[in-house]
């Protein structure tokens, strides 16, 4: 054992012995300590989880600090994607229904370059600047799965990047 494994066991030993009337109940606190220390890696260098950015001229630039997604692990991580068409930088948002379309767009690009396709996604956020879309987007969001849909929530909320009405984000699994 590690000798931090070591001195946990030791501790733990003396405790118990320390005071019986508390001894059931220290040795269960004791135990889920050991078991949490096992679960993380040792040293940095042993973490099995690596996180690779995720970028593509195929769906818009962000336009924060941060990237268009994480892959860490066999998970992808997807950040909200809203109706900028990335050919252009303008926004696609004619009719919700188009607005609609290009943020499903840009984050099939998204999900294309990390080698993955919507059948992976295992959660979606959807943002809505009004609960009155809720119809419109569900229809053309729809169209993107084969009927292994996601789990999903969407909310209303006071206001989106640029004032769109539609905002996406997504988790996808290999």
């Amino acid at each position: 054992l590690p000798k931090r494994w070591s001195q946990l066991v030791g501790i733990v030993k003396n405790s118990i012995h320390a005071n019986k009337a508390a001894k059931a109940q220290q040795l269960q606190k004791s135990w889920i300590a050991i078991n949490l220390l096992h679960s993380f890696p040792l040293k940095k260098e042993s973490s099995i989880m690596s996180k690779q950015a995720i970028k593509t001229d195929k769906a818009p630039a962000p336009i924060g600090p941060y990237n268009q997604a994480i892959k860490a692990g066999n998970m992808l991580f997807i950040s909200g994607q809203v109706a900028i068409d990335p050919a252009t930088g303008e926004l696609n948002n004619a009719t919700v229904q188009e607005e609609a379309h290009q943020v499903m767009k840009n984050l099939q690009a998204i999900l294309t370059e990390a080698g993955m396709q919507f059948d992976q996604v295992a959660k979606t956020t959807i943002f809505l600047s009004d609960m009155s879309l809720f119809n419109t987007v569900n229809e053309v969001y729809g169209q993107y799965f084969s009927g292994d849909y996601p789990a999903r929530e969407t909310v209303a909320v006071k206001g989106l990047p640029r004032n769109v009405n539609v905002e996406i984000s997504m988790i996808a699994v290999q």
